[in-house]
């Protein structure tokens, strides 16, 4: 599975070691990134894979858990709808 994650809010620091790790431990491999801040905020767009059967709903819950302590919205999709939504 290949799925894009989303990171916004704002800037403070852990932000990419606590999604990253929270990532990790869901045994998410890190494909791409690209992060940046605009003003006091923070954004951060991934691609994320797994090897495995990873259940997205468990993905999801771990996600939004990961956001509540951060204070950030983290938004995950499957890579093919991601895709699907933004084709011409």
């Amino acid at each position: 599975m290949r799925a894009i994650l989303t990171v916004i809010g704002k800037d403070k620091v852990g932000i990419i070691a606590k999604v990253s790790q929270t990532l990790a431990d869901l045994d998410l491999n890190i494909i791409d990134v690209t992060q940046t801040i605009l003003n006091e905020y923070f954004t951060m767009m991934m691609v994320l894979e797994s090897k495995g059967n990873a259940d997205f709903k468990i993905i999801c819950e771990k996600l939004d858990q990961t956001a509540e302590q951060l204070g950030v919205d983290i938004r995950i999709q499957n890579a093919e709808i991601f895709d699907a939504m933004h084709k011409l």
